[in-house]
């Protein structure tokens, strides 16, 4: 289901912006367990960064949320904080454990893998890629991914002599992964109208796609259920991601297709803000 016109190649996931229960809670976790600093903050709302300019993580705060039960609603399944390199990542390792964190784990071949909640159960995995020219392609020419164990003690070995300072200047928002409720229908709306092209079907269950080549900036599956309704607004979990363009065609470029497929949305400057057809928010935005 490829569009003539992809989305620019240089697209990339920004900034996350997720509700939770607790802002003094969650800015403990963020800050001691994952290792985002405070960027601002403002009321019951914080931004969060790892470079201490920009912000890669918002807060929003509210006790009236609810934790849903897993895999019950479309949304997140858990957003991507990608660091430099192994070294990084061990040094994540260990931060977790002093912590003592139930992590799990996956080597996709492309990448390593933790996994991981917040106090609220959104979920995060912190990663670091392997280098792309490493990268495999299937016989049909998809990216090869699997789930394999990580070498854990690699990844401790090679930070035996780091120090943990937090996240690194360098970190980014690398992917999301959102539970959906018809994939078919998922595709059509992030491949054949924002652009987004399929790196990879993972079974009939889930589906990979990237812009660019990467082996994938969204993640969408139906393990919570074919016609998993969108959460409810008092739920914790994501209120939108944002996918930051590089200029202003760009920008225009998704602007026209989402006018021609009659998408509802609102531009603000430089900004489109819409929803998918599961209720997740969605901002594109230029980065110069």
């Amino acid at each position: 289901m490829a569009h003539p016109l992809p989305i620019h190649p240089a697209a990339q996931i920004g900034v996350v912006h997720l509700k939770v229960r607790d802002l003094d809670r969650s800015l403990a976790f963020y800050q001691e367990v994952i290792g985002f600093r405070v960027l601002r903050q403002s009321g019951s709302i914080a931004e969060l960064t790892a470079d201490g300019q920009h912000p890669l993580l918002i807060l929003e705060a509210n006790a009236r949320y609810r934790v849903l039960p897993e895999q019950s609603v479309s949304g997140l399944y858990h957003f991507a904080i990608l660091v430099p390199n192994q070294v990084t990542l061990g040094l994540a390792l260990r931060n977790l454990i002093r912590h003592q964190i139930p992590v799990g784990q996956g080597d996709h071949l492309v990448s390593e893998a933790l996994y991981l909640s917040d106090p609220d159960q959104n979920g995060i995995e912190i990663y670091a890629d392997r280098p792309r020219e490493t990268w495999e392609k299937t016989t049909s020419g998809e990216i090869r991914m699997t789930t394999d164990p990580v070498d854990i003690e690699n990844l401790l070995t090679l930070s035996e002599q780091a120090e943990w300072h937090g996240l690194p200047e360098g970190t980014r928002i690398g992917h999301v992964h959102f539970h959906v409720g018809d994939l078919q229908q998922a595709e059509q709306f992030y491949c054949g109208i924002l652009g987004f092209e399929v790196t990879l079907h993972f079974g009939a269950s889930a589906l990979f796609i990237s812009a660019g080549g990467y082996h994938h900036h969204i993640g969408l599956n139906l393990w919570a259920g074919k016609g998993a309704p969108p959460a409810p607004e008092d739920a914790v979990g994501i209120r939108y991601f944002t996918t930051e363009l590089p200029d202003v065609p760009a920008l225009e470029a998704v602007e026209s297709r989402l006018a021609e497929a009659k998408v509802t949305y609102v531009r603000e400057g430089n900004e489109l803000r819409l929803s998918d057809p599961f209720g997740i928010g969605i901002r594109l935005t230029v980065t110069n």
